[in-house]
């Protein structure tokens, strides 16, 4: 990332202020009010006479290179094009519901309206919900939007945290669309959905493409490749994005996926490059195929174990397994193999050669949780059911909370950025970033002087994190330095990314 001025951190300081107006704390002084009121009023007026000199300007002659131009190439509300928005519908509380009920497929776009990232996406949304509407009547599929800043209580009950959140319904069932935020992306995204879903596979040489290239498959072994089981095999691929679906009658191709070909049918296995098979066993309907789908695409219980005590601990692992066929998959990891096992622990962030149970959800949140005491049988199989029940308390990496914390620069670790960032009392300006990272060596000087100048401001907080060595769920880094903003008041949505 290109390191940044202090105008511009200002500024997004400034902007985020005007854009919470009703999210000042009660306990702030009006001290504090006014301070921060007169740097939103003043920020193209800064004294000659600063005796802090916290704008730089080298040569003396007013000129502050590129803060000048800090807007240039913004593109503000007022500075946006004309959208054609015509098929894009507006949802409100009071016609949620029925248009939901009316049409099959609705993507459905939680904004608001100062959101930056809502703005970026409107013309691609727009043309996508055009392109739709070109190819498909209404009735069958939809692109709509709400303004979560008005209809609160839909936001609330869709869990909407950030903006944009876009969810995709199937007959009134929610589904996150986590796809590019472009008209293409969401034209065929969507495609996916209304299409069929299923490859059919005839013949031995498209199986083993299948093989060698993809990197998770289902295929289903069937008597027919249309039919009853055939549109559940669809139903369930319409409910699964990061796997491909095929189906097959040929006994050829169910040899090559180490199906028996005399198996009672429909029979489904599902493929991950470089491990085995794992075959499924329940109903065959659309619902039992996609949790199958979901619980065995990643390992979710992982066993690290030195090579020369995997004999003690390997055992009691596949026996407390059993519990949970079809749900969970459990996983062996050799320690000290420095070809697999060590680049598979430097991921987890496990050090030291002890024997270690760890779980992993694997989906976008990327949570981790470790068993903590005696590894055995009866502990192994109470921590997993606490993990499906998500009665575990996640594990994010921190440096240990600093005895002293009074500098302008206030220094979050992973276990008290709650208490720090998260404050509803507080507006808080977060830098993330790496100590080898020369754009934040460069920003440090500026972020300095920015603390500095702004100290007096209670209400005001000025942060900074080492992403390296601490983690935490609200605050990802997109690269380094990361800076991101935390209005008062509104600390359980997305923050504002500078």
């Amino acid at each position: 990332m290109a390191p940044r001025s202090l105008a511009a951190l200002l500024l997004l300081l400034l902007f985020a202020a005007a854009a919470y107006p009703s999210t000042r704390a009660a306990t702030s002084s009006s001290k504090d009010e006014e301070d921060l009121q007169y740097l939103i009023d003043n920020t193209g007026d800064i004294p000659d006479n600063d005796p802090d000199g916290w704008l730089p300007d080298a040569d003396g002659d007013g000129d502050y290179g590129d803060d000048d131009d800090l807007f240039e190439d913004q593109d503000l509300p007022d500075q946006q094009p004309q959208i054609d928005e015509t098929h894009v519908v507006v949802l409100t509380a009071a016609n949620f519901s029925s248009f939901l009920a009316a049409t099959r497929h609705v993507m459905v776009e939680f904004y608001a309206p100062w959101c930056g990232h809502c703005q970026e996406l409107a013309p691609d949304y727009a043309a996508a919900a055009s392109h739709l509407a070109a190819h498909h009547s209404q009735s069958h599929v939809a692109l709509a939007k709400v303004d979560a800043t008005e209809d609160t209580d839909l936001a609330q009950k869709y869990d909407v945290q950030g903006f944009p959140t876009i969810l995709f319904f199937i007959d009134g069932v929610p589904k996150d669309y986590n796809g590019a935020r472009t008209k293409d992306a969401i034209v065929e995204w969507i495609n996916k959905k209304l299409g069929p879903g299923v490859q059919n596979i005839t013949a031995v040489d498209q199986a083993e493409r299948i093989l060698t290239g993809d990197d998770k498959a289902v295929l289903a072994f069937l008597d027919s490749l249309s039919g009853a089981h055939s549109d559940e095999l669809a139903a369930a691929s319409r409910l699964e994005d990061s796997v491909n679906f095929y189906q097959t009658s040929s006994p050829d191709v169910a040899k090559l996926f180490h199906i028996d070909p005399a198996a009672k049918r429909p029979c489904i296995v599902l493929l991950k490059k470089e491990e085995k098979l794992t075959f499924f066993d329940g109903e065959f309907k659309a619902s039992a195929i996609t949790d199958f789908v979901s619980a065995n695409k990643l390992p979710l219980i992982l066993l690290f174990a030195v090579a020369n005590k995997s004999s003690k601990f390997l055992p009691i692992f596949k026996e407390a397994a059993k519990s949970f066929k079809g749900k969970l998959l459990f996983i062996f990891v050799e320690r000290d193999n420095e070809e697999v096992g060590e680049p598979v622990a430097n991921y987890f962030g496990i050090t030291g050669q002890e024997t270690t149970v760890l779980a992993y959800t694997g989906n976008e949140d990327a949570r981790k949780f470790f068993l903590d005491g005696e590894v055995s049988l009866d502990a192994i199989k109470d921590f997993a059911e606490s993990f499906l029940e998500d009665k575990l308390t996640p594990f994010y990496k921190s440096e240990p909370v600093p005895e002293s914390n009074d500098g302008d620069i206030k220094i979050v670790v992973g276990k008290n950025l709650d208490l720090i960032v998260l404050d509803e009392a507080k507006d808080v300006l977060l830098e993330i970033y790496a100590p080898w990272c020369g754009h934040c060596q460069s920003l440090e000087a500026t972020y300095n002087k920015l603390a500095k100048h702004l100290r007096g401001i209670d209400s005001l907080v000025i942060a900074k994190m080492d992403g390296t060595t601490n983690e935490h769920p609200r605050a990802k880094p997109d690269g380094y330095p990361t800076i991101l903003f935390y209005p008062a008041g509104k600390k359980s949505f997305e923050p504002v990314s500078a």
